[in-house]
């Protein structure tokens, strides 16, 4: 909707003047442009167009005004038109003429002729077309265009709007008014203000209204609130909710962290590579990351080698410089010391790319390799591997490496992102780079000047051209001498598989220098957000549009400390340079003859652009007045300072200047600004009313005032300078608008999501409806969005980025909106957390649409100057201050006033120097389009004055240099600074001397100093009187200056250290308000203390302004409270604020210290513990000796203290370890701070209902209803019926749980693989009667090895279970949220065992005569992380401290937390509230001396056997130059030191150990495991790989009973023998009487009853010899395995078991250098000894002996052409080994000229081999090479592969084809040479598998093949084969020879005559080959061949014949 204005002319004027018309209408003006000297007509032609919001009534009324101009005085008003618009809305087009009025009311003369159109589309938005409007040529150039992007709130609210021009300041206060009265969807929340703040109607659970919720949040904003005690919101969202909208919200992260380098490890294993193209090729894998390249081993011939080897790359460099590093994989053959090789396909992704993969990795993924040389050519083949790319503190999740036999599916594992298509095709990327401008100086101009004065040239100091890196390639343009505003264009090519894996192209402008090439800017492109992939995206386009690129400060200097940020690292400080560009990206049609298949990098010359593509210029105004500037630091305070505003290079006084030296600016600037041809064409007339303007960049240099010690101020106290700066730039406004109003959106969502996350924090009730009303924000304004942006007009300057963006925008925000009010529907109290998810993806997403490719307007930077050196900056984009008259589209700070702190530039302000403030700054900014100019001071505080400079003096819009504020409020401020807590460590002791420094304008005052302690409560309340704020009062009330409060470490000598920074806003109270609840007293609220990016604890405070009124102080509450003498005159905090505290006791239990560290060289020796908490405290026993018991004689002691009610605000409490010595002195060991109380905190149960009558009755219900118990019980039993488990059905059906669903639900049976049943099946007895022979293990078989490999395979399949559950979840979520969803999480975790089994038992039961010919194999449980975590690191009620010591180090990089922990303290805590109920301390058995800490074992020195096993390690960081290591174990415990280096492994990363050791210890003593892997060096020392650490003290005093797993079974023989010394039964009683249970009652009928359990299960046991006894161990161990279903003692015991523990070295800390699975069993001395420990040794490999038999070969091609006759032949022989032994290949004999591709042999291999059953993997151990100290063992899996090859006796011979089979998997042979296809190879699927493992004997016809010319698989000959696996001993049995030897020799093929060899026998072969085919043809050439030679005698002796009868001789 919009009216449209059409000013055609004026006449009858009298005359000769300027005339100048105004347009009005709701309150938005428009001026038209001067016209000069015109007489008694002035044609205007142009038009305005107003967006309206709201329809137009009819009453309503436009006025155009006409004036005289005047540039000195005010306009003088001619005449006035008044229109009501009644007619236009009836008619919609309406033209009119008419006389003016003037101030009398009376007509003049003058008449003025209009055109007025008015469109009302029902609330949508047209698109105007100006081509019917009017025929006047000038519409375009002046109409349309001249505001085209301004849309529509015009609300109708603004019709009170009179036109007033700013610097009024009466009237101003009337329209701002109005201006805040209604500002679209997003001022719901600030209208809150007006509503009564009771809440009672919203008690029922109805959906949130956006008001309502607003209103909670308001009341919580003033910490009135809902209830009185609770905090309100927490500190971020105190300082950041904005009130009115007069202050932007301040940034509280300081430090920048981009361009800090950190340490990176990219892990990559290559394992093998598939379907390689070429024929018998040697191939090996280059593996590059960056510069570094590294490669594995040659395999040969073969074209699917495996390698498994594992490369690692250490980096240490900033992010961005990691992320962009390509890693490229590229496969090449035959190279060797002499020659490079040749490349077969290579792989290339950016770092980038796997670090933003889940988990960070790709896993067992293929990577299609091409070669990059050829487009045309298809795929080169398969490599498969693994790339992990870690940093510092991420954990990778290594999936269990177990055997991988199930056969590859390839194309479903591509190494490739989601979403990237398997099919990438070529593509080609032009990037064109056109021109660049405002390049700075890169020369000294001293050379210049030499130069100069000798040559008398001068010219630019700067030789540019641009660098082009991507997919790492580079490009560049040519070099353009001399020009700071050089024209290049010039494409860059690149050719590259779309769609990239690289994510960004690095755009580069450099200086072109003889000794090196610096840069002079950068730029990347970030593919992701040019391109969008969905099915409506768009290709890769860019511009063409303007790059601005940032950098360091434009002086030059030989040595540019900030040179990096010009390399686009950091952020840059300064505006570099703008570069016109523009990217294009085709696909290569690669079945094109014509195309050009290098993928090398091209330039070439470029088409320059269209002159308007990049927008139309236009005049731009900045304006900025600087309201106040405090926190100076103190080092740059003594000399004047200034601030400098720029904006590109406009307003840059200092290095601004790179004039082109003819160009001048036309009249209308000074001559410092620089101006380009571009800026030319702002038309002559436009010199408006501020011809005259000269910008005014920088304030005046003033003398900062001491503030305090550490800050200066400056005194802009009433008058406040100002700066205002004309550019002119390319109108691309719409951009930054659409940004603004994604970004306001994601800025409200960012300011909702923290509210609710505070109220979950804070346990705030229903924030389940704040999220609702977040939702209902995020919907209406993605409506909003879509309805504004849709507006956009189609000027010519729009890219085609701009249009694609905008639909995709649109698209994603309606679906996005859509998405948020189908959420907010299903936001209830129990989906709360996974829905805030959900939200948190929306606002990711929003931020990276908000992130506009396209520049405009460069940046804004302030800089502070002193002495005309830079000394710190701030940097504000141009979006952020951009005007429009839209309300969501302006810039979030625009006209507002803004806190700016300053920083330091680059490097300088890493680190320390980071996080000190050079200056804060409150700042007011406007930028917008110079015509727009109007409103530019409207956001100020009112109540000022300008001050113009004497050139502006009449003006109206002339900017102002300052302002005079005239009005102004006395406050005082009081700070209520009540405690902080978890503060920064600044001293070596590892603890602070706290205090806080607060400021406010430029005040500020101090808290007092706390000594030695993190967790200060001050208790103090500062004032600060005579605060003077300058201002309206009632904006004072909405919107108070923000308060900083900084902490400090006071030190003895030197400054004061800094320790971190809050935000606060203080509540206002007005003088003509009451000091009453719901605001006041004020709430202590917590505030995040930020240090550089880090947090650094919280403060707990409250702030209060209050208004000193007439009546002076007196009026002001009171400052009651306890005035403590003691204190002197320190202010504690009043009693209204303070939190009403009560009594509590802290029982504390001292266990002991361990490992502590030496203090100041000295061993501690007599170490006591002081406890304090909010002032009170205990001291623990002191420990005599240190060294003999480390543990404590008095276990239990207590302390009563005063605690607040809100347990939010509990003081955190601080353990503190001293170590006494001589003469009475105390030295500090180290200490630590519990920062919260509440998991120690009891609460005794609720008298009504017992918690666990609860669960009874819960578990009662659904174990009914899982046994089908129908029948009754007795009374109060729960009877747990124990079947027999089944075991999960590997990769069949998968079950999905739930407590309360009854559902089985099957998932994932794929399709084919029923079929594949199914014809199994049908191809009846064969295959499958033989494999359910194999199936069944010989129980002497079994060993430990097997129970663990069936337990990984059980492992394996939970996670897939798991994962396919979780996708299922996912999916049933989208679907729609089921209400059903609330109990699951709570019964899941009840409904463990019982339940599961006889779900599984039920679903299984279709299978179970399948089932039950496998016999079972008792499986252990695989923990693929440390036991710890599995059981909440054994602290059931021991636990560990961490006690610190040291200061904290200041970068990310020296002191880790680990490197502070000087030991740990033992013990616990419990506090709850005196007195306690009765019960408690009436039980029997209450011993009072242990408090609360009843039944803890004593903690005296104990004597314990550790038995360590160690199983395997995985993925160990290669320690050796070759890429490997040589492991061995080390253990160590206490004294006990073990290395078992005689025994390492060699040149393995995953080596199998496979030990156990014994250790005999004492705890405490001896209590940390230490077991670390060490890599064997020949010589030096070995390094360490990596180590891990085990408490073994918790475990073993834990009641989850970590000494020693409970197995799955009982059996006391073979490989599954009960390992504990203690039988189950023994096990379960002592467990029954430590948890005061009763029972076990074992009854008879298999039933045990423990309290009011019953469990059922077998009652017999059979022995070695088969006989068969009662016993009860089954079932006491069938009740430890369920004993977390025992009431109240109950807990889970941890099972047999083995834990993968992850390897760390201290020297890269945070990186795992692999990991080791091992398990440790403890049992106590004064016990019966444990029996011996289990074998776990590794397998030893079986010896096996392969004998293949090659009867025939058919079908094979024919090579040879025969020399005489050219007749196809071959000589056949075929050749075999298997896999990674193709050293001992054996070749058949050769059957000569094969002419049907038949060949016979009869010929016999014999392969003998070492193989690993369960790994499936033959086992080859030998030298790598001839320098190896000795031999390394290879696992590879067990392969054969048969080639056939054509013999040439004088040239190599010919490959023609071959077949790898894969032992364990292969098709079996087809029963004739006919049925053998290619089928056989490609569709392995679906064909019936074999395994030679199983089946000993198979016999049958393969297809050897190979790739012809296309790529293409073909059959190139079929061979007969029988291949026999016997093992060692059966070979001895019945030997066999080589070829046809004896014994059991082979009969001689019977091949036909003509293979006979042609030496031997070439008289016969004659016959065959001549007689029989050709006799004709030779007897027809004999016959020809006499005739000839009969001619030729003739001929010959015919002459001397003659001669002779001549002369008659």
């Amino acid at each position: 909707m919009a009216l449209l204005l059409q000013l055609r002319t004026v006449s009858g004027l009298r005359g000769k003047a300027d005339r100048i018309a105004k347009a009005s209408f709701r309150g938005l003006s428009f001026y038209t442009r001067v016209l000069e000297n015109c007489e008694d007509e002035a044609r205007f032609d142009e038009t305005f167009r107003w967006p309206v919001a709201s329809n137009i009534d009819g009453n309503e009324i436009l006025e155009i005004q006409v004036f005289n101009y005047s540039k000195v005085f005010t306009n003088r008003l001619i005449g006035t038109f008044q229109m009501v618009l009644q007619k236009v809305v009836e008619e919609g087009q309406v033209e009119v003429t008419d006389t003016l009025i003037d101030d009398n009311n009376s007509a003049i003369q003058t008449s003025i002729s209009i055109e007025i159109r008015y469109q009302a589309l029902d609330g949508t938005a047209g698109t105007w077309n100006d081509k019917e409007f009017l025929e006047t040529p000038s519409v375009h150039s002046e109409g349309d265009g001249r505001y085209p992007l301004e849309t529509d709130s015009l609300l109708s609210s603004h019709r009170q709007g009179l036109d007033i021009s700013p610097g009024k300041s009466n009237q101003q206060s009337a329209e701002r008014s109005f201006r805040r009265a209604g500002k679209g969807v997003f001022s719901a929340m600030k209208l809150g203000k007006t509503r009564p703040t009771k809440d009672d109607h919203r008690k029922q659970d109805e959906p949130a209204v956006l008001e309502a919720e607003d209103l909670d949040r308001k009341a919580m904003r003033q910490g009135g609130g809902l209830e009185p005690d609770a905090i309100s919101l927490a500190s971020v969202t105190a300082v950041t909710t904005n009130v009115s909208n007069k202050r932007s919200k301040p940034d509280i992260k300081m430090e920048p962290s981009a361009g800090r380098p950190m340490d990176y490890q990219v892990s990559i294993t290559i394992i093998e590579a598939r379907q390689l193209v070429g024929l018998n090729m040697d191939p090996m894998v280059c593996v590059e990351v960056g510069e570094e390249k590294k490669y594995t081993s040659m395999k040969e011939s073969t074209n699917c080698p495996y390698y498994n080897e594992y490369f690692v790359f250490d980096f240490h460099i900033p992010p961005d410089v990691m992320f962009d590093k390509i890693i490229k994989l590229s496969v090449i053959h035959s190279k060797n010391l002499l020659r490079s090789g040749t490349l077969v396909g290579s792989f290339k992704m950016d770092v980038g790319t796997v670090y933003t993969q889940p988990e960070h990795q790709f896993y067992h993924k293929w990577a299609i390799l091409s070669d990059p040389e050829d487009l045309t050519a298809g795929l080169k083949g398969y490599l498969k591997c693994d790339i992990a790319v870690v940093g510092k503190g991420d954990t990778i999740k290594t999936q269990h490496k177990a055997n991988e036999t199930d056969e590859e599916d390839i194309e479903g594992n591509l190494l490739l992102p989601d979403g990237v298509p398997p099919e990438r095709q070529w593509a080609r990327f032009y990037i064109k780079i056109y021109r660049a401008e405002g390049l700075p100086r890169m020369n000294t101009s001293i050379m210049a000047n030499v130069k100069k004065a000798f040559i008398g040239d001068n010219k630019d100091l700067v030789d540019p051209y641009v660098q082009v890196a991507f997919a790492g390639q580079k490009g560049k343009t040519s070099i353009q001498k001399s020009s700071y505003e050089p024209l290049w264009n010039e494409q860059i090519i690149f050719t590259e598989m779309f769609p990239p894996l690289c994510k960004r192209i690095k755009i580069q402008i450099r200086d072109s220098d003889k000794v090196n090439d610096v840069a002079i800017g950068t730029h990347f492109l970030d593919l992701r957000k040019i391109s969008n992939e969905g099915d409506k995206g768009f290709l890769p386009t860019f511009g063409p549009a303007w790059v601005n690129m940032y950098g360091s400060t434009r002086n030059y200097t030989l040595m540019d400390e900030h040179q990096e940020l010009n390399e686009g690292l950091g952020e840059g400080v300064s505006f570099r340079a703008r570069l016109l560009m523009s990217l294009a990206v085709e696909i290569l049609d690669t079945s094109n003859p014509e195309i050009n298949s290098s993928t090398e990098v091209q330039v070439e010359q470029a088409a320059s652009p269209a002159d308007n593509c990049t927008g139309k210029m236009e005049e731009f105004f900045l304006f900025g007045a600087f309201l106040e500037a405090t926190m100076i630091d103190r080092k740059i305070g003594d000399k004047p300072i200034n601030f400098e505003v720029t904006i590109g290079n406009y307003g840059n006084q200092i290095d601004g200047m790179t004039k082109p030296i003819l160009r001048r600016k036309k009249e209308g600037g000074d001559g410092d600004e620089e101006e380009s041809e571009l800026l030319q064409n702002s038309s002559e007339d436009e010199g408006d009313e501020d011809g005259e303007l000269v910008s005014v960049s920088s304030s005046q240099p003033v003398k900062p005032l001491v503030t305090d010690r550490n800050y200066f101020h400056l005194p802009y106290f009433e008058k406040k300078p100002c700066i205002y700066i004309k550019s002119w730039w390319q109108d691309q406004r719409r951009r930054l608008y659409n940004a603004n109003i994604m970004d306001k959106i994601a800025d409200k969502l960012e300011e909702g999501l923290n509210d609710v996350q505070e109220m979950i924090k804070t346990e705030k009730p229903h924030p389940e409806r704040r999220l609702r009303g977040v939702l209902e924000e995020l919907s209406s304004g993605c409506l909003r969005f879509v309805t504004l942006a849709d507006k956009d007009q189609h000027h010519s300057s729009r890219t085609r980025l701009d249009r694609e963006r905008l639909k995709s925008c649109m698209r994603e925000l309606e679906n996005m909106g859509q998405q948020a009010a189908t959420l907010r529907s299903q936001v209830k109290k129990n989906t709360m957390k996974d829905k805030l998810k959900l939200v948190q993806n929306f606002l990711q997403k929003l931020r990276f649409l908000a992130d506009e490719p396209q520049h405009t307007i460069p940046d804004i930077f302030i800089w502070m100057m002193s002495n005309n050196k830079r000394i710190a900056y701030a940097r504000v984009p141009s979006k952020d201050i951009l005007y429009s008259i839209v309300d969501e589209e302006m810039g979030k700070d625009c006209a507002k006033v803004k806190t700016i702190f300053l920083k330091l530039p680059g490097k300088r302000g890493f680190g320390s120097a980071g996080w000190t403030v050079q200056a804060k700054m409150e700042m007011y900014l406007w930028l917008g389009l110079n015509k727009q100019r109007k409103d530019f001071l409207s956001g100020l505080p009112c109540g000022f004055e300008e001050k113009k400079t004497a050139r502006g003096q009449k003006l109206p819009s002339f900017p102002p240099i300052s302002l005079l504020y005239t009005k102004k409020q006395v406050f005082q401020l009081r700070a209520h600074m009540y405690q902080a807590r978890s503060l920064f460590a600044a001293d070596s002791s590892g603890l602070s001397d706290p205090f806080a420094r607060v400021f406010f304008i430029s005040q500020s005052q101090c808290t007092e100093v706390l000594n030695e302690t993190l967790c200060p409560t001050w208790d103090q309340l500062l004032v600060f009187d005579n605060v003077e704020l300058y201002g309206e009062a009632h904006e004072m009330r909405d919107d108070p200056p923000i308060i900083v409060i900084e902490i400090y470490d006071q030190d003895t000598v030197g400054k004061a250290d800094f320790m971190g920074r809050t935000f606060a806003k203080p509540v206002v109270k007005m003088s003509d308000e009451d000091y009453c609840p719901p605001r006041f007293p004020p709430q202590l609220e917590y505030y995040q203390i930020y240090r550089g990016n880090s947090t650094a604890g919280d403060l707990l405070a409250a702030f209060e302004l209050l208004q000193i009124g007439p009546g002076g102080k007196s009026d002001l509450p009171p400052i009651d409270g306890p005035t403590d003498m003691d204190r002197g005159p320190i202010l504690p905090v009043p009693l209204g604020i303070r939190p009403v505290l009560s009594k509590y006791r802290v029982e504390i239990l001292f266990w002991g210290l361990r490992d502590l560290k030496r203090v100041n060289l000295a061993q501690v020796d007599r170490p006591r513990v002081d406890i304090e908490c909010a002032g009170k405290g205990v001291q623990s026993a002191l420990i005599q000796n240190y060294k003999k018991n480390p543990n404590f004689s008095t276990l239990v002691k207590w302390f009563e203290v005063d605690l607040p009610e809100n347990e939010l605000l509990h003081p955190p409490l601080n353990i503190r370890v001293v170590d006494c010595r001589a003469f009475g002195r105390y030295t500090l060991v180290g200490s630590h701070a519990v920062s919260s109380l509440r998991k120690f905190i009891y609460r005794p149960p609720d008298k009504k209902a017992q918690h666990w009558n609860m669960t009874a009755k819960h578990l009662n219900g659904y174990l009914a209803m899982a046994n089908g118990a129908h029948h009754s019980r007795p009374t109060g039993e729960i009877v747990v019926n124990m079947e027999p488990e089944v075991p999960i059905k590997k990769m069949e059906t998968m079950v999905k749980l739930e407590a309360n669903s009854d559902a089985v639900v099957k998932v994932d049976v794929t399709e084919e693989e029923k079929e594949k049943k199914k014809k199994k099946k049908k191809g009846g007895g064969g295959g499958e009667e033989e494999e359910v022979e194999e199936e069944e293990p010989d129980e002497s078989m079994l060993d430990w090895w097997s129970k663990y490999f069936a337990s990984i395979e059980t492992m394996k399949e939970q996670l897939r279970q798991q994962e396919a559950a979780a996708a299922e979840a996912e999916e049933k979520e989208e679907m729609e949220i089921a209400e059903g969803s609330k109990g699951q999480a709570k019964n899941k975790e009840k409904s463990k065992a019982p339940k599961d089994d006889k779900k599984k038992k039920q679903q299984a039961v279709p299978e179970l005569p399948e089932k039950n010919k496998k016999q079972k194999i008792d499986e252990l449980k695989v923990f693929n992380k440390e036991l710890e975590t599995e059981f909440d690191n054994f602290e059931d009620w021991l636990h560990t401290f961490n006690l610190l010591r040291g200061k904290i180090g200041d970068n990310d990089d020296n002191a880790t937390e680990e490197e502070r922990i000087v030991g740990r303290f033992k013990g616990s805590m419990c506090v709850y509230k005196v007195p306690l109920p009765d019960d408690i301390t009436k039980e029997p058995g209450y011993d009072p001396n242990f408090g609360m800490f009843q039944g803890i074992p004593s903690n005296d020195p104990i004597n314990v056997l550790v038995r360590v096993y160690i199983v395997r390690a995985t993925d160990l960081h290669p320690a050796d130059i070759n890429g490997k290591a040589d492991p061995y174990i080390a253990i160590k415990l206490g004294k006990t030191d073990i290395k078992d280096k005689e025994n390492y492994i060699s040149k393995q990363l995953n080596p199998v150990f496979g030990k156990s050791f014994d250790i005999e210890a004492t705890f405490p003593m001896e209590s940390m495991l230490t077991v670390a892997v060490y890599d064997w060096d020949l010589v030096g020392t070995d390094d360490l790989i990596g180590e891990t650490k085990i408490d073994l003290e918790n475990r073993y005093y834990s009641k989850h009973r970590a000494t020693c797993g409970v197995s799955q079974s009982y059996s006391i023989y073979g490989y599954n023998t009960w390992r504990d010394p203690m039988k189950p039964s023994q096990i379960l009683s002592k467990l029954c009487k430590e948890g005061k249970v009763d029972g076990p009652h074992f009854g008879p009928g298999g039933r045990v009853k423990v309290a009011n359990r019953v469990f059922t299960g077998p009652t017999e046991i059979e022995d070695e010899n088969g006989q068969k006894r009662q016993t009860d161990e089954h079932l006491a161990l069938t009740v430890l395995r369920h004993w977390d279903d025992i009431p109240r003692a109950g807990c889970k015991l941890v099972p047999e078991h083995v834990e993968t523990r992850p390897l760390l070295n201290p020297d890269k800390p945070g990186i795992e250098q692999g990991r080791l699975e091992m398990w440790v069993d403890m049992f106590p001395m004064d016990m019966p000894a444990p029996g011996p420990a289990i074998d776990i040794s590794p397998r030893k490999p079986k010896k096996y002996e392969l004998r293949v038999i090659v009867w025939n070969t058919d079908e094979v091609i024919l090579e040879d052409d025969d020399y005489f006759t050219g007749e196809k032949s071959s000589d056949i022989f075929v050749r075999g080994w298997l896999k990674g032994q193709q050293e001992d290949k054996q070749d058949t004999d050769v059957h000569y000229h094969s002419l049907t591709g038949e060949g016979n042999f009869n010929w016999r291999y014999i392969f003998p081999f070492d193989y690993l059953m369960a790994e499936e993997r033959i086992v080859i151990s030998k030298k790598e090479s001839m320098f190896s100290w000795d031999e390394t063992e290879y696992k590879i899996p067990a392969r054969l592969t048969l080639q056939v090859w054509d013999a040439d006796h004088f040239s190599a011979d010919d490959f023609l084809g071959a077949i790898e089979l894969d032992l364990n998997r292969f098709p079996r042979g087809a029963k004739t040479s006919k049925q053998c296809s290619l089928e056989m190879v490609t569709n392995e699927a679906e064909l019936p598998m074999v395994s030679i493992f199983k089946q000993k004997r198979v016999k049958g016809w393969w297809p050897f093949v190979a790739r012809d010319e296309n790529d293409e698989l073909e059959v190139t000959g079929k061979v007969e084969a029988e291949l026999h696996l016997l093992t060692a001993e059966e070979a001895e049995k019945s030997p066999a020879g080589l070829a046809r030897n004896e014994p059991d020799p082979l009969e001689k093929p019977n091949r036909p005559d003509t293979s006979f060899i042609w030496f031997l026998n070439p008289l016969k072969s004659i016959k065959y080959l001549i007689c029989t085919r050709y006799k004709w043809l030779i007897i027809k050439i004999v016959l020809a061949l006499l005739l000839i030679i009969m001619v030729a005698l003739f001929l010959y002796s015919m002459p001397g014949y003659m001669v002779k009868k001549l002369l008659g001789a």
